[in-house]
């Protein structure tokens, strides 16, 4: 038995991107409020019955929040283009980075409805 818990949070932030479809705007610079979820999935521990102690989390968290929050995403190191996939892998690694193997990540913006998660089939849970 499996149990998924996450964590969510928002962020603000301006970039461009060059694409096909809608150029003109796209590659304006423009900003976003993004949302964010990290899961990480497991079975609980034992002696805490948490699968990953959720105030961790959001202090990991903060921490990734800190690095995008009201920054121009093209500028951000190990970022790349600032697509949502790339958003969500920058995630993903640096909460890695921090000892924590999230199940999936998800980046979103209500918005526009657009949406990404990726699912990282290997990653086992928690520490």
């Amino acid at each position: 038995m499996h149990y998924d818990i996450s964590q969510q949070f928002y962020f603000d932030a301006a970039h461009t991107l060059d694409r096909a479809i809608e150029a003109e705007g796209s590659r304006r610079i423009h900003g976003h409020t993004y949302q964010a979820r990290a899961t990480v999935r497991g079975t609980p521990d034992p002696a805490t019955g948490m699968v990953f102690d959720l105030g961790l989390l959001r202090r990991m968290l903060a921490e990734v929040r800190e690095s995008l929050d009201h920054h121009f995403l093209d500028e951000v190191a190990g970022l790349g283009k600032p697509t949502l996939e790339n958003l969500a892998h920058f995630i993903a690694v640096k909460l890695q980075a921090q000892g924590c193997r999230p199940r999936s990540v998800e980046v979103w913006r209500d918005s526009v409805g657009d949406r990404c998660c990726l699912t990282l089939d290997d990653a086992p849970g928690a520490r």
